[in-house]
């Protein structure tokens, strides 16, 4: 049995479940390819969902271990499995592994082919690494669920964050006029990042600085959500991607992001376009990985936490 190295967690938990192991190197089968990782990225939260665990989104399945987490893949194709004709041996590919399956903490994994991209040039494996879970949010937010166009008005909060950086530089490329919320220590990157407006959430009630805002992306919940609906012009919306909003109010979406290769493919575009650009706060080796879960609970962040194969 051919071998890799792996994190892998054999029982249900936070980082201290995760062991850097050798592990069964997988075999690509029917419309999955076999994928050498160059990087992977994580996600704050993740070792709390069901889906990470068991075989079904909602925690009503088998339990499924043990996992190999984290769901951002960029590497090159090593092998396609059957009848798969749109990648061969070489290709570069990016994507959101779907959440029920084992992830990309190990140097290879197997994906669904239809829920990749070719990478874009311009990026490299870990930056490209940083863009799947983060932008496929955003632009499902933005635009599935949103619908957001030129002269929008867009409140996104927690905007230094991996969803939030990603969602200022698309909202922005799609014409819309933004304003964040962030902390004073992060204020000049969110600047940077395309925002019209920067709140100190920490200094003061946003709602006292920001109205007529035609969306709210909120990837913060709690009260955070609850007083966007006082910025809100009459007809907009609110998209969580934290907790369903107060059904007794019109206007709230809640969504769970899905693998979507179109979805890839549009943000490749912005990406080339010089529109969007991945940030990344540090690349970790493979053995460290435990230890960046860890990290994403603590301390701001600019950007995604990667991890590097050797």
């Amino acid at each position: 049995m051919d071998t890799m190295h792996a994190v892998r967690g054999h029982r249900r938990g936070g980082p201290q479940e995760l062991t850097y192991e050798d592990a069964p190197r997988p075999v690509a089968g029917a419309g999955e390819v076999l994928v050498a990782v160059r990087s992977a990225s994580i996600t704050r939260g993740e070792l709390d969902w069901d889906a990470t665990w068991t075989d079904a989104l909602d925690g009503s399945g088998s339990p499924r271990v043990p996992i190999v987490p984290s769901k951002e893949v960029s590497g090159v194709v090593v092998a396609a499995g059957p009848g798969v004709t749109d990648w061969g041996p070489g290709d570069e590919v990016y994507g959101l592994i779907p959440f029920t399956r084992d992830g990309a903490a190990a140097e290879f994994t197997t994906v669904p082919a239809a829920v990749l991209a070719a990478k874009p040039p311009r990026l490299d494996h870990d930056r490209a690494a940083a863009l799947p879970l983060a932008g496929l949010t955003a632009w499902q937010a933005l635009v599935t669920h949103g619908g957001v166009r030129p002269g929008a008005h867009v409140l996104v909060h927690g905007a230094a964050g991996g969803v939030g950086s990603i969602a200022v530089q698309v909202a922005a490329a799609l014409g819309a006029r933004v304003v964040a919320t962030a902390t004073a220590e992060t204020a000049d990157f969110v600047r940077e990042l395309g925002a019209d407006e920067v709140v100190d959430h920490r200094a003061g009630r946003f709602e006292s600085f920001v109205e007529d805002v035609d969306l709210v992306l909120d990837t913060v919940g709690g009260d955070t959500q609850d007083r966007s609906w006082l910025v809100l012009r009459p007809g907009g919306v609110l998209v969580s991607i934290v907790s369903p909003p107060d059904p007794a109010r019109a206007g709230g979406v809640f969504f769970v992001v899905e693998p979507d290769r179109t979805g890839l493919e549009e943000l490749s575009r912005l990406v080339k376009d010089r529109k969007l650009t991945p940030r990344v706060d540090r690349v970790v080796p493979l053995e460290e990985t435990p230890q960046a879960y860890a990290a994403l609970e603590h301390g701001n962040r600019c950007g995604k936490i990667v991890i590097r194969m050797s």
